[in-house]
């Protein structure tokens, strides 16, 4: 990102400079030209024989100059420009690297099954941006195995996205209603938060559609009392202001158009919620993660290949930096053993003591002796078999 707003001020700085030389130069040629014309409509209306003055011969000798003095400016200043744009290369060069293979691996994809699954992965990335089409081509050239009605969700639920763009609430109306009970179970506001948004449109059309904004909220909010008793006390309020105008009463704010943008979000959480996905498109995180990683692990590579130490890095299964995409996308234990120093693993796991310490699986193998082990924080005594596998 750092390298696109770089190359984005050079190429900024180009069109402002172009802009100006544009103007200078239309502004400079029109003015050249005028005295030109005026020359040449003095010279016209001379008598036939006539001869040039030393005045009038000064005043050509001294336009022949402004015409060479305009030339020669307008071609330095091209000359300017022209240096200029070539500057918007070698940034693009100094912040962009061509070669990003000392960064990947060729032979990661060369098994068939992770071939397979990549398939799957950009198929579904498709499915959920809508493009179904795509989706479709790629299933059938690279023999990806759908599964049954997952395209059709996610066309459903794009529909409804869709719909929700352009303030329309009765697909995401009948859908939060066919699955009430999944809703429900999942302890899911969208439904309740569907029909506020309702009877909020009803109640914005005037007094004359409030009777039917009454028979509306007797209808379908008294599912909701339980949870959401206040909300509807502060909806039924809004009933006393609709003859005089919502927008100037105490509940203008209810009118705000983060209500919309509230319900779009509601909504793609609790859907993927329901489909068992991630919110986030696996193949958008994983292109967000390597942009973040790549600078990173460039720089690793250019110094480790100056100070000839390209040897030492031979993990295939970590990389050599911590990649922070955010609290919302941390997939893996940030647990870290206070004995070994060493980050827990699938196979070294954070292990939880009967005095309540942790430390890791290797550490406690190390520290037990027999069926015997003392905490190494705690005089207490116990079993290594009494640890338990904890999850952060």
């Amino acid at each position: 990102m750092d390298a696109c707003c770089a190359v984005e001020r050079e190429v900024d700085r180009v069109l402002s400079k172009f802009g100006i030389i544009g103007e200078h130069a239309n502004r400079t040629l029109c003015d050249l030209i005028a005295y030109i014309q005026g020359l040449k409509l003095e010279l016209e209306a001379a008598p036939d024989g006539h001869v040039l003055s030393p005045i009038q011969s000064d005043l050509l000798k001294q336009a022949m100059v402004k015409v060479k003095e305009t030339v020669s400016r307008l071609a330095t200043d091209h000359r300017d420009l022209h240096s200029t744009v070539s500057k918007v290369g070698k940034a693009v060069d100094r912040n962009f690297t061509a070669d990003f293979a000392v960064t990947s691996r060729d032979d990661i994809f060369n098994d068939h099954e992770k071939l397979s699954v990549l398939n799957k992965v950009v198929y579904q990335h498709f499915c959920r941006q809508g493009m179904q089409d795509v989706a479709n081509e790629l299933a059938k050239e690279a023999s990806v195995k759908i599964e049954c009605g997952s395209s059709e969700t996610f066309m459903e639920l794009n529909h409804i996205l869709e719909s929700l763009k352009n303030k329309e609430l009765e697909p995401a109306l009948a859908w939060a209603t066919a699955l009430h009970d999944n809703l429900e179970a999942i302890n899911s506001s969208l439904e309740f938060k569907l029909h506020r948004l309702k009877f909020i449109e009803l109640l914005k059309q005037g007094a004359a559609y409030q009777t039917e904004a009454i028979a509306y909220a007797r209808t379908h909010f008294y599912q909701f009392v339980k949870r959401h008793e206040k909300d509807i006390q502060m909806l039924m309020g809004m009933l006393l202001f609709v003859p005089n105008g919502i927008s100037s009463s105490p509940y203008s704010f209810m009118l705000d158009n983060e209500m919309w943008i509230e319900i779009y979000e509601v909504f793609t959480l609790d859907a993927c919620n329901l489909l068992g996905v991630s919110v986030d498109s696996p193949l958008a995180t994983c292109v967000n993660a390597g942009c973040t990683a790549i600078p990173a692990l460039l720089n690793i590579k250019q110094v480790m290949m100056q100070r000839q130490v390209t040897g030492i890095w031979n993990g295939k299964d970590e990389l050599p930096i911590e990649i922070d995409l955010g609290t919302d996308k941390r997939y893996h234990s940030m647990f870290a053993c206070p004995i070994l120093r060493q980050q827990s693993t699938e196979s070294n796991p954070p292990m939880r003591l009967l005095c309540g310490h942790v430390i890791s699986r290797d550490a406690l193998t190390k520290l037990s002796s027999g069926n015997k082990m003392k905490c190494p924080y705690c005089p207490i005594e116990q079993s290594p078999t009494d640890a338990k596998l904890i999850f952060f």
